[in-house]
């Protein structure tokens, strides 16, 4: 097939040219800007568009289908000519359903663990060496790119973004694949440019359930009040299977997960990363795993980029950097950390990065998140805020938000740098939560913060 990504550099997009161009499919794209690594990994594969911009004449008949990306807009001159020249336009989803509609579909969603619980669910099979198609948020280990796509492989598996699908599909992504087996991991309010209310939001899990297969199945996290009572009220045609977080314990900074055989050391840690587990658990054994070859591969899982992921360590301290920026994810990485090192100081850092975190009516769903941290730092940059549209949020409306007194706000990207590097780390856990980088700083860097 021939096909032309509209918005060929974003992470998701990027990943699914590079699949495809594995595939043999002859691979075209456009974009206005294209970051690393998605530039570096496009260029060595020769799919680097020549130029940035968008080409209408790169749009023509001979193309089989044109795959649009969220970062293009709806009046997108190349969009505009393939609309009239009426070519076959797909969203990411939408083309990903396509290339699995013969296979088992296994989507992962919720609002927070859906990348871990799909990255430890790949790290498992991997392990076992049974080949799967997938797409999952988070470079993994082991493997080449985020997504993966064969002829021949029976199953998919997907992590289930409750996010849109494209400029002109305003449906969640998850809505389009159609599971035959589904997880549900968690519902907290997010998106708010989007969804404006939380039933509006919980509405989209609603259908995610209903979207299941006749027949199919719905392994949930019980624990979460909102999950439970999304799956429970479905009336579609499905198997029910609840799991809830497994019995663990703390010795000497390890966490042993119990299991048939006694306690089990394992490499990830905190409540929540065991309820992920858990799911993963019982998705692994509807593809066929055996339990006691579930935690043989799972003792070596050490979390996927981003998630959790220690940057340096020494032997009083340790840095993390975390992807979390929700309210409920921020407050479960920070307990996460203050459990696993209970007797050193938690310095938590949170960078107000997305549409949610900086809009005024989301902030008060902050109340609580920080604190686990010994100290708290919050980083937002009011220009992001006016890049976004939003309207101008005040240090003072995030400190009534968090309800700590003792708060520390930055603005500046320098400040904030100079705060971080004055600090002693002398037994200290530092943990740095955002989906941005704080205005550009360099994690490399914090490597030094902690072995000087």
């Amino acid at each position: 097939m021939n096909i032309h990504f509209i918005a060929i550099g974003g992470a998701a997009m990027h990943n699914l040219a590079l699949a495809l161009a594995h595939k043999k499919y002859q691979v075209t794209g456009s974009d206005d800007v294209i970051y690393e690594p998605s530039k570096s990994r496009l260029d060595k594969k020769g799919l680097l568009p020549e130029a940035f911009g968008w080409f209408p004449d790169k749009i023509h008949t001979d193309l089989d289908a044109i795959i649009l990306g969220m970062h293009a807009k709806p009046d997108n001159p190349e969009l505009l000519k393939a609309q009239e020249l009426g070519l076959k336009i797909y969203s990411y989803p939408e083309f990903l359903y396509e290339q699995s509609k013969y296979k088992t579909r296994v989507v992962i969603g919720g609002s927070h663990g859906k990348t871990t619980i799909t990255s430890m669910i790949l790290h498992v099979l991997d392990y076992h060496q049974r080949k799967v198609d997938y797409m999952v948020g988070a470079q993994l280990d082991g493997f080449d790119r985020m997504v993966h796509l064969t002829e021949e492989n029976d199953f998919i598996v997907l992590e289930g973004d409750e996010y849109l699908s494209s400029p002109i599909d305003r449906r969640p992504k998850f809505h389009l694949y159609r599971p035959n087996i589904a997880l549900l991991s968690g519902i907290a309010w997010d998106h708010i440019n989007v969804f404006p209310t939380y039933d509006n939001y919980v509405e989209q899990f609603q259908i995610f359930v209903d979207s299941i297969v006749k027949g199919g199945s719905i392994t949930y996290n019980e624990e979460d009040k909102e999950v439970k009572r999304v799956v429970e009220n479905s009336e579609n045609s499905i198997r029910k299977l609840p799991y809830q977080t497994p019995e663990y314990a703390l010795e000497k900074g390890v966490t042993l997960l119990e299991t048939p055989e006694g306690p089990m050391p394992i490499e990830v840690f905190g409540k929540h990363n065991l309820n992920n587990l858990a799911g993963a658990k019982w998705i692994c054994q509807n593809m066929g795993v055996d339990e006691d070859d579930f935690y043989e591969a799972i003792a070596t899982f050490r979390g996927a980029s981003k998630r959790m992921e220690k940057i340096a360590e020494n032997k009083t301290s340790v840095a993390f950097k975390d992807f979390a920026h929700s309210p409920s994810k921020v407050k479960a990485t920070s307990e996460a950390v203050r459990e696993q090192y209970p007797n050193r100081r938690l310095l938590a850092c949170l960078e107000l990065h997305t549409y949610s975190s900086l809009n005024a009516q989301f902030l008060k769903e902050y109340n609580g998140a920080l604190d686990a941290a010994n100290e708290a730092v919050v980083f937002y940059s009011p220009a992001a805020v006016k890049i976004k549209r939003l309207d101008s949020v005040s240090e003072e409306q995030i400190a009534n938000a968090f309800q700590r007194k003792d708060l520390k706000i930055f603005t500046d990207p320098k400040s904030f740098k100079e705060y971080l590097f004055g600090q002693s780390f002398g037994n200290t856990a530092l943990l740095l939560m955002s989906s941005g980088n704080y205005g550009g700083l360099d994690f490399d860097e914090i490597s030094t913060l902690i072995v000087r």
